[in-house]
């Protein structure tokens, strides 16, 4: 059973950190938990702050009926709200938020339990339907649950799509499966939020989508949600690439096996299979039956554009988010990607046009500021490369990428380009240690003060460890110096990237 002691095994969580991203929350968040709701948490003898914990025991006391939606300590879920308080006041914490993204919001799931004024007691009545909407976070705990700790025993071949085409059970079951319209809501509030790209929006699309499971476990679009949800949260917050894909891979896997003739299911797949696997030969694949099911889809047209910059097929990534933009010319991703395509197609007086003009409409969205910290910094601009590197790490609320920031903008006010570069590298190497910076971004550094060797040993440590910003070094000038290299050229070839004569 999902969420089970058989599939979550005892492993030791050795940070509030860790602790955090098992639930999915902040450090802020299970910090109050562990205060006031008893999570059992463990603190070194003699180390002032350090703290672990154990996967099971935290399972264990999600579990409990006590903790199921408990949004106070006054508060036992067991028990009906006092009558004088809303429930949306026992249920929206944390700026507006629900208590936790594995326990869908209260109200919502609550909306369609109506309180008897006449007949039997007003109390029993509202008592259970309160015991019904904790048996309903119970469940969407669960399901949240597998997408993060999904079973690796169910992928038998990695980098592998063991779907059957076609013929599948999946899609004579999803053409009979009649859509539960709660759920289709739910599955629409979360694309609401999925498309504005934020932090806090991404984390309220994931909230709704489990929902929309919850309420319909076979309603293929949810998983498409959740799976774009994990997709992104990797780009748009701090989630490690190596949790999020993972579990975008589960999800979206889940949804081809529901509905094979979803092309939004397939193109979730692409990304995951592409992004995450660098699994190149099925993510095309992928991507193409997206297409072939809808050609209208913009999504599917959107990241296969994003697949073809990567594989350095320019025209046709071009072409492909002109398509994806006619479709939906609304989507400030879409032109973003736009903007990064058209600096590598050779076209970059148009790329900052339309990503400065975009910083202006939308000075909340990251991706502008990302692909003008990276334009800048290859044309030599560093000032403007500074200033946009401060505004990226504001827009992901990543305090290492804001340090490194800082320490650049010292380096270059004290000595020039040579010593930003200089002093971002010492600061790129004490995050890189702790595992908080990627090591593409150090071997960047690297190259550009022109130590071949240690650029290839980062690069070579990013392969190790499948690091996601490997995937598009054969498209980055840092690494040009390389290109003769064997050991780079060999990197490329083992990604199964073409490499440049």
């Amino acid at each position: 059973m999902v969420g089970s002691k058989a599939s979550i095994s005892r492993q030791r969580l050795d940070s509030w950190k860790e602790i955090a991203a098992f639930f999915g929350r902040d450090e802020r968040t299970v910090n109050r938990w562990e205060k006031e709701l008893g999570m059992p948490v463990r603190r070194l003898p003699g180390a002032k702050g350090r703290v672990y914990a154990y996967t099971d025991e935290l399972s264990d006391w999600l579990a409990a009926p006590r903790n199921i939606g408990a949004m106070s300590p006054e508060d036992d879920p067991a028990s009906p709200p006092d009558s004088e308080t809303p429930v949306a006041q026992l249920t929206v914490i944390d700026g507006g938020q629900a208590l936790s993204d594995v326990a869908p919001p209260v109200e919502i799931l609550t909306e369609a339990m109506p309180t008897p004024t006449t007949g039997r007691s007003t109390v029993r009545s509202r008592k259970a339907g309160w015991l019904v909407a904790a048996a309903l976070i119970m469940a969407a705990a669960l399901v949240l649950m597998f997408f993060r700790y999904p079973n690796p025993a169910s992928d038998k071949r990695k980098g592998a799509v063991e779907i059957e085409q076609g013929s599948s059970g999946g899609s004579v079951q999803a053409s009979s499966h009649a859509r539960d319209p709660e759920a289709e809501q739910l599955y629409l509030r979360g694309r609401y939020y999925w498309n504005k790209r934020t932090p806090d929006d991404l984390n309220k699309a994931v909230d709704y989508f489990v929902q929309a499971i919850v309420h319909d476990p076979n309603y293929a679009m949810a998983y498409v949600g959740l799976a774009d949800c994990y997709n992104l949260l990797r780009e748009y917050t701090a989630m490690p690439a190596s949790e999020a894909y993972p579990r975008a891979f589960a999800a979206a896997k889940k949804a081809v096996e529901l509905d094979d003739h979803s092309s939004a299911a397939h193109a979730s797949l692409a990304f995951a299979l592409f992004f995450g696997r660098w699994d190149i030969a099925n993510a095309e694949a992928e991507f193409r039956r997206a297409i072939d099911l809808d050609p209208n889809n913009a999504i599917a047209h959107h990241w296969y554009a994003n697949y073809l910059l990567t594989v350095r097929r320019f025209p046709e990534s071009l072409a492909e988010i002109e398509r994806a933009q006619s479709l939906d010319p609304a989507s400030t991703s879409i032109l973003a990607d736009k903007g990064n395509i058209l600096f590598y197609a050779g076209r970059q007086d148009q790329a900052i046009a339309l990503l400065k003009q975009m910083e202006v409409t939308e000075p909340a969205f990251r991706s502008p500021h990302l692909y003008l910290k990276g334009i800048y910094l290859n044309l030599a601009d560093y000032p403007d490369f500074l200033a946009e590197s401060r505004k990226d790490a504001f827009a992901v609320q990543d305090n290492s990428a804001l340090a490194i920031t800082t320490a650049a903008e010292k380096g270059f006010a004290a000595g020039g380009p040579k010593a930003m570069l200089e002093s971002m590298l010492q600061v790129q190497r004490k995050y890189f240690a702790q595992k908080l910076v990627s090591p593409v971004l150090v071997a960047q550094t690297c190259a550009r003060l022109k130590n071949k060797g240690a650029a290839l040993q980062y690069l070579k440590a990013a392969y190790d460890q499948r690091d996601e910003l490997l995937l598009p070094i054969g498209n980055d000038p840092a690494f040009d110096g390389l290109h003769d290299d064997p050991v780079y050229r060999d990197l490329l070839a083992r990604m199964n990237l073409p490499v440049e004569n």
